[in-house]
C-alpha cells in the first residue's frame, strides 16, 4: 500500500491562470435546452474558460504567467529555485520536455532541475509527493510545481459527453524546505486496467495516426460524434470508479495518520462533477460547507483543478488560517491519490485572466 509521509517541506505561495474566452453551457446549441438544464443540474458546471483554438496560448504560456506574478510577489530570487517540476498531459512538444523551455523563459539556473510528468485527474497530488520528495532532504530549498492542462482541445463540439466539460487553466505552487514543517502524508493508487475508461485513441506510439481515418468524425451515438484525436470517457465507469475507490482511499489515509474527517477544515476534490464529488462527500460526512467548489465557473480543468480551486476558492482562508488540508485527485489512468497536509499563512496571487479580455 502506497501510504507514506513526507517531511520538511512547506507551501509558500499559489496561483493560477486561465484563458480569456468564456464559454457558457447555456449557450450549447448541439444540444436541447432541457438537455442543458439537465447537464447543468448534474455536473455543476455552467461556465468555462477555454484557449482560443490550437496554435494559440499553451498550458506553459499560462503557467509562465501565474509563476512571473508569484515569484514577484513572493520576492524570490530566481537563482535559488533548484528545481522545477511540469505536470500536464498538454505538453508543447513531444520532444524535447516543457519543463526545460519554462526554465529558460522565467530565467531560472542551469543547476535548477527540470522534469515533466504525464498525468490528469490526480497530477496535483502525485506531483506534491514527486516535489516534495526533493525537497525534503534539504539538498533543494525551493522549488516550483507547475501543473495545467488544455484539455477542451481534446474534444469535438459535436460530443455531448466531452465539450460541456472541460476547461483550461494552469497553476504554480512554491515550495521550501523547512525543518519546522509538519509532513505531508500521502495514499497513492492505480489501476491500468480501467485506461480505457478516458483515453485518445490516436496519437501516441500504439496508435499513431492514419491520414484516412484519424481525423474522420464518426457518429459514436446520440449526440456524441468525434475522430480518434478526440476523448473518449466512459462515464458509467468513471462514476463507479470514483465512489468505490475514492472514498476508501481516503478512509485508509486517514486511519493511517490518525485523524478523524472532522478535524479536516477543507477537503478538495478533483473538480471531476458535482455529482460524483456530492455522493462522495454524502459517503464521507463532509459538511458542504468544507467542500469548496470552482466547477461552476471553469468546469473540469483536470490536473489543476485541485490548485485552481484552492486558489479561486479559498484565497482567504489560506492568507490567514492554519489549515488542515485534505487533497483527492482521481481519474484518468486509472490513477488516484490523496495527502494530508497542514498550511500556515500561504500566499495566495489573485486569478490572472489571459490578456486580452
Amino acid at each position: 500500500m502506497a501510504i507514506f509521509s513526507i517531511p520538511n517541506v512547506k507551501i509558500t505561495g499559489m496561483a493560477g491562470a486561465v484563458p480569456k474566452v468564456e464559454i457558457n453551457n447555456w449557450d450549447y446549441e448541439w444540444i436541447s435546452k432541457e438537455e442543458r438544464e439537465l447537464f447543468i443540474k448534474q455536473t455543476g458546471i455552467e461556465k468555462r474558460r477555454v484557449v482560443d483554438g490550437i496554435r494559440s496560448t499553451t498550458t506553459s504560456d499560462l503557467c509562465i504567467m501565474a509563476a512571473e506574478k508569484l515569484l514577484t510577489e513572493l520576492d524570490w530570487d530566481r537563482s535559488e529555485v533548484d528545481c522545477l517540476v511540469f505536470v500536464s498531459q498538454s505538453r508543447d512538444y513531444i520532444v524535447p520536455q516543457t519543463s526545460t523551455i519554462m526554465q529558460h523563459k522565467l530565467g531560472l539556473p542551469k543547476t535548477c532541475m527540470s522534469f515533466d510528468i504525464s498525468l490528469g485527474c490526480s497530477a496535483y497530488v502525485y506531483g506534491l509527493s514527486t516535489i516534495a520528495s526533493h525537497i525534503s532532504h534539504g539538498q533543494f530549498k525551493k522549488a516550483l510545481l507547475m501543473v495545467g492542462d488544455l484539455s477542451s482541445l481534446s474534444t469535438c463540439y459535436k460530443d455531448k459527453s466531452s465539450y460541456p466539460l472541460f476547461g483550461d487553466a494552469a497553476t504554480v505552487t512554491c515550495l521550501e524546505y523547512d525543518p519546522e514543517a509538519p509532513p505531508m502524508h500521502f495514499n497513492l493508487q492505480s489501476d491500468g486496467a480501467g485506461w480505457e475508461a478516458i483515453h485518445i485513441p490516436d496519437g501516441g506510439l500504439r496508435n499513431y495516426y492514419d491520414i484516412a481515418t484519424s481525423f474522420e468524425i464518426k457518429e459514436i451515438s446520440e449526440g456524441i460524434h468525434r475522430n480518434k484525436f478526440h476523448v473518449n470517457l466512459d462515464g458509467i465507469k468513471i462514476f463507479n470508479f470514483s465512489l468505490i475507490e475514492v472514498p476508501k482511499n481516503i478512509k485508509n489515509l486517514l486511519k493511517h495518520v490518525e485523524v478523524e474527517m472532522e478535524d479536516i477544515d477543507y477537503t478538495i476534490l478533483h473538480q471531476a462533477n458535482k455529482m460524483i464529488n456530492e455522493v462522495i462527500r454524502k459517503k464521507m460526512k463532509i459538511e458542504p460547507e468544507k467542500l469548496p467548489y470552482s466547477i461552476h465557473k471553469y468546469g473540469n480543468t483536470s490536473c489543476a483543478s485541485i490548485p485552481l480551486t484552492m486558489v479561486s476558492e479559498m484565497q482567504e482562508a489560506l492568507k490567514n488560517k492554519k489549515l488542515n488540508l485534505l487533497l483527492s485527485g482521481f481519474g484518468v489512468g486509472l490513477s488516484w491519490g490523496s495527502v494530508y497536509l497542514q498550511t500556515e499563512n500561504v500566499h495566495v496571487s489573485d486569478i490572472i485572466v489571459e490578456e486580452g479580455e
